[in-house]
């Protein structure tokens, strides 16, 4: 065959691709399809409440980059698998900014004009197609015949008190920084978020109170848990519904790790049996639909009950948070919550023969961590919007930074003693344990915004009795 030929065929497959499975439309369909619609009404929304507090981030920014073109991408769908995609999240810095969240359009872009007097912020987005348009009807992606209703720009200009514009009329230019792709910037924008305004400490605390729900759901369905091969994902399947009928999604994976799984850290498989005599741990979070979520784990005996070895373990995951608590201050580092977590677990570990040396030794900076075999992640990340929220900021403004109030973040030590693990004794193997609160820094001290779930052995123990029947 031909060059000419191969390029041919190449050519013809390439435009048949997705459209070998479409029925053709008729005339009679073309002719129709765009009359005998009903007025559609058109009452423009009031203003989001969080409107004002986005405008003022946008404010701050600003002053940051005087003079400067900012991009910020709300980003794209994400394919799942061939035309199938993955539910649509905005970037978190987009919808920090804009406030707009679990209904923001794909595509869309905030954009910063410079300014004489700073700068002047414009949301683009692909409006609505009327039906008029062949797009209503024949494009699957966003047509609203296909998927429903899609927000005019006026009706997202009035809800988040911030000028719109179509996505066409948007034009890259030169020189310009794009969140995502320019260091500052993103930077600038995880930054941001460090300390949380009044509207999104609010968020927090309805995003704990959802997920708090979960938890007891699950402690509830426990019967029905073990009963089942998977246990696994029906704990998982048992949050999903919470977080989906009060919430938007889950925050992220969630890991139900029941026995030898809930020593790996990240266990979001879900595929493991729940079994009567094991814990299980549980780490999920809720995320409402302005996309702000919660972060929880608690460490549950099955049976209800702790074995003597269990609880010695639990009790002390439990003593190295309330450390971490005392420690969490406003003005002193966020290093030194953690610090102060892992010299319980250094000390702890010591009194049980498990380390080659002794806690201060564990402790030194540079020649210690034997302890970190046993909890190798950090006490503390900052919590919000992003479940690893500022990830992008500074160290000195991140680790080596200084608790202020407003700050959101998780206390969460733990224990994990893997089942293979040679240098534990046999009855330590197999346990693993975690303890996860969501903190909130205040004027005087910190305030857990899931105190409301039990935390110590004898209120796990109870809150299983009272749930599980």
């Amino acid at each position: 065959m031909s060059t000419t030929a191969d390029s041919t065929a190449s050519a013809t497959a390439q435009q048949s691709t997705g459209q070998n499975r479409r029925q053709p439309f008729p005339q009679g369909f073309l002719d129709t399809i765009s009359t005998g619609w009903a007025a559609r009404p058109e009452t423009l929304p009031g203003q989001h409440a969080q409107a004002p507090y986005a405008a003022a981030r946008r404010a701050r920014l600003s002053a940051q980059f005087a003079g400067l073109r900012l991009v910020i991408p709300a980003g794209d769908a994400k394919q799942r698998s061939n035309d199938t995609d993955y539910p649509f999240r905005a970037h978190s810095a987009f919808s920090h900014l804009t406030g707009w969240g679990a209904d923001s359009e794909p595509g869309s872009v905030l954009v910063f004009e410079p300014t004489a007097s700073g700068h002047e912020a414009t949301l683009y987005f692909r409006e609505r197609a009327d039906r008029t348009t062949e797009e209503f009807y024949g494009d699957a992606s966003v047509g609203e015949f296909w998927i429903g209703p899609r927000p005019p720009l006026a009706a997202v200009a009035a809800q988040l008190g911030l000028p719109t514009a179509h996505i066409d009329t948007y034009e890259d230019h030169d020189g310009q920084l794009v969140a995502g792709e320019d260091a500052a910037l993103t930077r600038a924008v995880s930054e941001l978020r460090l300390v949380k305004d009044e509207y999104e400490i609010a968020q927090m605390r309805a995003a704990v109170a959802v997920t708090a729900d979960g938890f007891d759901d699950i402690v509830r369905e426990l019967p029905a848990i073990v009963a089942h091969p998977k246990g696994e994902r029906v704990v998982e399947g048992v949050f999903h519904r919470r977080a989906r009928s009060d919430g938007n999604w889950e925050g992220y994976d969630t890991i139900a790790a029941a026995g030898p799984h809930a020593c790996y850290l990240h266990w979001t498989r879900n595929d493991g049996a729940v079994v009567d005599g094991d814990l299980i741990l549980i780490d999920a979070g809720a995320e409402l639909d302005s996309l702000y979520t919660a972060d929880i784990t608690r460490t549950i005996p099955v049976s209800g009950t702790f074995t003597d070895i269990q609880r010695k373990i639990y009790e002390t995951v439990r003593e190295a948070a309330d450390a971490a608590f005392a420690a969490a201050t406003p003005g002193v580092t966020f290093r030194s919550v953690h610090e102060a977590a892992m010299a319980v677990i250094a000390r702890r570990t010591a009194e049980w023969g498990l380390l080659p040396v002794t806690a201060d030794e564990a402790l030194d900076a540079d020649a210690g961590g034997q302890h970190r075999r046993y909890m190798v992640h950090g006490t503390s990340h900052h919590l919000g919007i992003d479940v690893h929220d500022c990830a992008q900021a500074r160290r000195e403004m991140y680790y080596d930074g200084l608790l202020e109030p407003g700050m959101v973040f998780t206390i969460e030590p733990g224990l994990y003693f893997q089942i293979d693990d040679e240098t534990v004794p046999t009855e330590f193997r197999g346990i693993g344990v975690r303890i996860e609160d969501d903190i909130l820094v205040t004027a005087d001290g910190v305030e857990n915004l899931s105190a409301a779930l039990p935390r110590t052995a004898d209120e796990v123990e109870g809150w299983v009795a009272r749930l599980r029947g």
